[in-house]
């Protein structure tokens, strides 16, 4: 099993550039569904994402219709503050793919993508009344590690032990 992050019509290039770092560390590939408010070649991107850009799985898709045929039947949760599930209330532990796909920074995905989705759509609670969204690069990390976690980590370096000369230094 595999967990994906997907970004639909990113626009910021340094939460991409740190969700590609997140997606590094946890070993997730990344989607990124095109039109991009950048290009992957842009310096803020890569100096956000800089040592790791290299080690991410990166798939890129014309359009959202073209990364829906590219994930077919497989488990797909939709990220939006306009959802009645939350997301720690899933069982990720299948032994399936799941893609996370989150919306532009500005709209979010697309209402009527999230209606035809309905029961897919997972929300992160917070207070509305204060606070319009959350950062997408946090939200990002926030739900793929969930999952992980309930997965045990699978593949993930769990502690980390100092050698006694560098804890000396």
């Amino acid at each position: 099993m595999t967990n994906h992050i997907v970004l639909f019509e990113p626009q910021i290039p340094a939460n991409t550039g740190n969700i590609a770092r997140t997606c590094a560390a946890t070993n997730s590939p990344l989607h990124l569904i095109e039109p991009l408010g950048f290009s992957t070649d842009d310096k803020q991107l890569k100096r956000a994402g800089l040592d790791y850009w290299h080690d991410v799985n990166i798939h890129y898709h014309k359009d959202l219709a073209a990364f829906m045929e590219f994930v077919g039947e497989r488990k797909l949760y939709l990220i939006t503050k306009f959802a009645e599930k939350t997301y720690s209330d899933v069982d990720y532990t299948v032994d399936e793919d799941i893609f996370f796909i989150f919306g532009k920074e500005t709209t979010g995905l697309p209402e009527s993508f999230m209606q035809e989705q309905k029961e897919n759509c997972l929300r992160i609670p917070m207070n509305d009344e204060h606070v319009r969204s959350l950062n997408l690069s946090n939200t990002a990390c926030m739900i793929v590690y969930e999952a992980l976690r309930q997965q045990g980590f699978p593949q993930l370096e769990r502690s980390h032990v100092y050698e006694d000369d560098k804890l000396k230094k």
